[in-house]
C-alpha cells in the first residue's frame, strides 16, 4: 500500500494489517515467541528463524511506518535512542562528523557527546535554520549528514527539509529528520528529500504514553537493507508486544492530531494574553521566526506547545508543580496533557553547554482532553 493509491488514515489503519489468512482475524496476532520451527536444515518457514532477526508482529508494524512515512523500508526498535545509536554506527565511521541542532533534544545531545564522540564521531551544532552556519560547519569528505529536528525539542524552532536536504547532497552527505514532534500525520520528509527519517514511537505514533519504542524509515532500499542488518547485528529491537502497541497507536494518529492541533492553538491564544508569560513559542505564530518555512512543510503546526515564564526559573517550577491536569512528566504525544521543565528534566544532560535550555522555559505536550478543562487548570497555575 503506498500513498499515491490511498489517503493517510486509510494507510495507518490498512497498512501491515491485512486479515491473517488463518483465522480471518482483522488485526495482526502478537507473535509472542522467541524462535520458529523451521522446515528443514536451511529451509525456514516464510524466512523466520529467531524473533530478534524477524517477527511477523514487528514486520506489520515496519510495514505500516514505511506507507505512513512515503518509505522505502521501516524498521522498529526498542526506543527512539536504540534507533538513533543504529543509524549512526551502520553510517558512520570514527573520524567523520555530523551536523546536529543548535537546541537538539537532550538525549540525542548526550548519544552525540557522551557515547558516539567517545567512539570517534565529531558533531557540531548549529542553528539549522541559518544555512550560512550549517555549510560553514561542513567539513567536505568528513561530515556524513545533517541530522535535524523540525520542530526541534523544546524551543520549536524549524528547519528547512528541502534546503538542507539539498545542501547535504550537495556534499555526498546524508539528511536524517527526527520527525517525532510533527508525526507522518503533519510532516513528510522524505517527500522534501531527506534521506532517513528517525522516530520516538513512543509519543505520537504510539500515542498512548504505554510503550516505548523508535523507528528509522529511509527513502531508499540501499540504506534500508544496510540498516536492516544493522538492527539485526546489533539487537535492538523491539519485542512483539510493543510492536503490536505501536501499530494499533498509529491507526488513530490522524484524528489524535488534529485534536491535538485544535486544543494547542487554543493553549497558545490563552497564553499569550497571560501575563505571567513572557514568550510563547509555537510555529503556528505569524510572529514565529520560522513560521513561513512550516506553514511550507507542515499540514498543520502541532500539539507542543513551550512559553517563558515571567519571574524566571523559579516561577516556571512553580507553574510545574501546581498543574492538575496537565500531569507533570517527561515524554509528549500521549493523549494526556503533560508539562515539564526541560532545564531541570528531559534536558538537564545539556546543563553547562552550547544545548543548555532557558531555565524559565515550560514545556506543554497539549493532549486531548476537553480544551476548557485545559485552559482552566493553567488559569489557576500561573495564577
Amino acid at each position: 500500500m503506498t500513498a499515491n493509491d490511498y489517503g493517510f488514515d486509510t494507510l495507518a489503519i490498512h497498512a501491515g494489517s491485512d486479515p491473517d489468512p488463518r483465522t480471518g482475524a482483522v488485526v495482526p496476532p502478537i507473535y509472542q515467541t522467541s524462535t520458529y520451527a523451521q522446515d528443514a536444515v536451511g529451509a525456514p518457514r516464510l524466512g523466520y528463524e529467531y524473533s530478534r532477526s524477524g517477527n511477523p508482529t514487528r514486520d506489520a508494524l515496519q510495514e505500516c511506518l514505511a506507507a505512513i512515512e512515503g518509505g522505502r523500508r521501516g524498521l522498529a526498535f526498542a526506543s527512539g535512542l536504540a534507533a538513533e545509536d543504529t543509524l549512526l554506527r551502520a553510517v558512520c565511521r570514527p573520524g567523520d562528523h555530523v551536523v546536529i541542532p543548535g537546541d537538539a533534544y537532550g538525549g540525542t545531545y548526550r548519544l552525540f557527546a557522551k557515547v558516539a564522540e567517545n567512539w570517534g564521531l565529531a558533531w557540531t551544532a548549529v542553528p539549522l535554520d541559518d544555512l550560512d552556519q550549517v555549510r560553514a560547519a561542513f567539513r567536505p569528505g568528513v561530515t556524513k549528514m545533517i541530522w535535524a529536528e523540525t520542530p526541534t525539542n523544546p524551543l520549536l524552532n524549524i528547519a528547512d527539509i528541502a534546503a538542507l536536504a539539498g545542501l547535504a547532497h550537495e556534499y555526498d552527505a546524508l539528511l536524517v529528520v527526527d520527525n517525532t514532534f510533527a508525526s507522518p500525520y503533519l510532516q513528510q520528509p522524505l517527500a522534501l528529500g531527506a534521506d532517513v527519517i528517525v522516530h520516538s514511537t513512543t509519543k505520537y505514533l504510539g500515542g498512548h504514553s504505554d510503550v516505548v519504542g523508535g523507528a528509522l524509515i529511509t527513502a531508499s532500499d540501499d540504506l534500508g537493507d544496510t540498516l536492516a542488518f544493522h538492527q539485526n547485528a546489533m539487537g535492538a529491537v523491539n519485542g512483539p508486544f510493543d510492536a503490536w502497541l505501536t501499530l494499533r497507536g498509529i491507526k488513530t494518529l490522524g484524528v489524535r492530531m488534529d485534536r491535538h492541533c485544535d486544543n494547542a492553538e487554543r493553549v497558545v491564544g490563552y497564553l499569550r494574553e497571560h501575563k505571567a508569560v513572557s514568550e510563547v513559542l509555537y510555529p503556528g505564530l505569524e510572529s514565529h521566526p520560522g513560521h513561513e518555512v512550516a506553514a511550507k512543510q507542515m499540514q498543520r503546526f502541532g500539539g507542543m506547545v513551550s512559553f517563558r515564564a515571567v519571574g524566571g526559573q523559579e516561577k516556571a517550577i512553580e507553574i510545574c508543580n501546581r498543574t492538575k491536569l496537565f500531569v507533570l512528566a517527561e515524554s509528549l504525544g500521549g493523549i494526556e496533557s503533560l508539562i515539564e521543565h526541560p532545564g531541570q528534566m528531559t534536558h538537564l544532560s545539556a546543563a553547562g553547554s552550547a544545548l543548555e535550555v532557558p531555565g524559565d522555559l515550560v514545556r506543554l505536550s497539549v493532549g486531548i482532553e476537553t480544551v476548557d478543562d485545559l485552559l482552566a487548570d493553567l488559569e489557576q497555575a500561573l495564577g
